[in-house]
């Protein structure tokens, strides 16, 4: 069962957490840390990582929607 087929296995270099810039933790990847993911998750939960738009308020429908024109 093990061939040797000539192939070489190379490891995945992990890249380091997006918000310390330390080694990841398995446990936390691709975060460091616990701290680290949890202010990551305040970015997505407080609008950080938000694409702006060009849409102006008459975009906006009636309800507080955007329209489907």
């Amino acid at each position: 069962m093990s061939e040797k087929t000539g192939a070489k296995v190379v490891p995945l270099k992990r890249k380091p957490c997006p918000i310390c810039k330390k080694p990841p933790v398995t446990e936390f990847l691709p975060f460091c840390s616990k701290r680290c993911a949890d202010i990551d998750l305040g970015q997505w939960l407080g609008g950080g990582y938000r694409i702006p738009t060009n849409e102006g308020p008459e975009d906006l429908d009636p309800e507080g929607g955007y329209s489907e024109d």
